[in-house]
């Protein structure tokens, strides 16, 4: 199905600071900045009063569950769509773990055309590494590379690429085309009935630890592979001081790998597990307050690229049982701005400028998109967040525009909120509500 949207009128944002720069005016028109300048003029022109407002470019998220096809209940993409520009995104990236597994050129190019139907932001697919995420063989990389989707980021997450030598044989193979193999670090081995993080707070609640080893070991593994074969290398949600030390050892001996931390990384902490409230548990898990201060120095001193909010939804079911029964995940879309907020730019470890780097440039270049996460200026397209840095409120349910609400954020006090969100010059949220009638539901 196709939908198709009108054409976006002119649009004058009038009075934005551009990041940590100077307040100007932004002319949107025909998809792309036309202007840039003070006391903007155009007939017929839409006005944005962008008083106060922080402009940053359409936020880009490398790391995102859209669910569909397969497990609708959770997500669909029209609905995560919707998820993704409430909270500033303009370019989302699809994880391949769906039924079926994105794993051919026939389902990502499906993926492909149900964001364009949905229209709220642009869904880049991503494939799968090994045909059905099972580790057992590479799946069609260069179809997917050479379909209409234009696959450049390859994964399994969810699963780890544990066969060191079909990591490598998928190292070798994206090089042909630049794409970057993402993984999911995780040694099944050692996290095989695993509940939480290992340590004094797993041993005291008598939960199966996740020990930082599972992560750091593969990490390890696969920036030395990287290494070998010369190919790029992504690392998913790293979560652990060791982890960063690895990342950071790595860069110093020009390994050509990059790292993303998630928003409840860089905020929650293991001691939420106490409560056995099933939101806090996710994949890999909540880690000790030494780990979340190690991943915010390492986001800030460039060690860890960009932050990605594996976007993660669960119907009420998967999240209102007990623990061990629970499933891993949490839904980020909506809230990651507002946390990075207040994890890095409320304590002086980014400034707006560092945050349109590690959420919008930096992981569209990750993703080999040339037409995201580029700087507000003349001819750029037209993909812009206007954010307003107060108040301070609590994150509540009616904050939530996906299908699921597994948000770990419920009841929490949040900086910051998102008025405005520009798609191809097309504005999806308007003064904080998302556009209605941007796509169509599917049954």
């Amino acid at each position: 199905m196709t939908v198709r949207h009108p054409p976006a009128r002119p649009t004058i944002i009038r009075g934005a600071r551009i990041g940590d720069g100077a307040t100007t005016d932004l002319l949107l028109e025909d998809g792309r900045i036309s202007q840039v300048g003070s006391g903007l003029s155009r007939a017929g022109a839409d006005i944005v009063d962008a008083d106060g407002l922080i402009a940053l470019p359409g936020l880009v998220d490398l790391h995102v569950h859209l669910r569909e096809p397969g497990y609708e209940a959770s997500e669909t993409v029209l609905t995560g769509s919707r998820a993704a520009a409430a909270g500033g995104f303009t370019t989302v990236f699809a994880m391949p773990n769906t039924s079926p597994v994105a794993d051919t050129a026939g389902v990502v190019e499906q993926e492909l055309a149900l964001g364009e139907a949905a229209g709220y932001v642009h869904v880049q697919p991503i494939g799968a590494v090994t045909v059905g995420q099972k580790g057992e063989r590479l799946a069609e990389l260069g179809a997917m590379a050479s379909s209409r989707a234009r696959v450049r980021v390859f994964s399994d997450d969810g699963f780890c690429v544990f066969d060191p030598l079909i990591m490598r044989r998928a190292l070798e193979y994206v090089k042909a085309f630049d794409g970057v193999v993402a993984q999911h670090a995780q040694d099944p081995r050692l996290t095989e009935g695993a509940q939480m993080n290992e340590g004094s707070v797993s041993a005291e609640l008598g939960l199966t630890g996740w020990p930082a080893v599972a992560e750091e070991s593969i990490i390890a593994r696969d920036v030395l592979l990287a290494e070998h074969v010369g190919s790029r290398l992504h690392v998913c949600h790293l979560s652990t001081a060791g982890s960063v030390d690895i990342i950071r050892w790595a860069k110093k001996r020009g390994v050509n790998v990059t790292a993303e931390v998630t928003p409840h990384h860089l905020l929650l902490t293991e001691e939420l597990v106490r409560g056995y409230d099933a939101r806090y548990k996710v994949n890999p898990p909540l880690r000790r307050d030494e780990d979340v201060q190690a991943v915010r120095e390492g986001l800030a001193d460039g060690t860890i690229d960009i932050v990605a909010t594996d976007h993660a939804p669960h119907p009420a079911e998967a999240k209102s049982c007990e623990w061990q029964a629970a499933a891993n995940g949490m839904v980020g879309l909506e809230s990651a701005l507002r946390v990075v907020h207040q994890a890095m730019v409320q304590t002086g470890m980014l400034s707006w400028d560092d945050v349109a780097r590690v959420m919008s440039a930096a992981p569209a270049r990750i993703g080999r998109l040339d037409d995201a996460g580029t700087p507000l200026a003349v001819g750029a397209a037209a993909s812009l967040t206007l954010s307003a840095p107060a108040p301070t409120r609590t994150f509540g349910r009616d904050d939530l525009r996906g299908r699921s609400v597994n948000s770990p954020y419920l009841g929490r006090e949040l900086p910051g909120e998102v008025r405005w969100t520009f798609f191809r010059g097309a504005a999806t949220v308007t003064d904080g509500v998302v556009a209605p009638t941007m796509g169509e539901e599917r049954a």
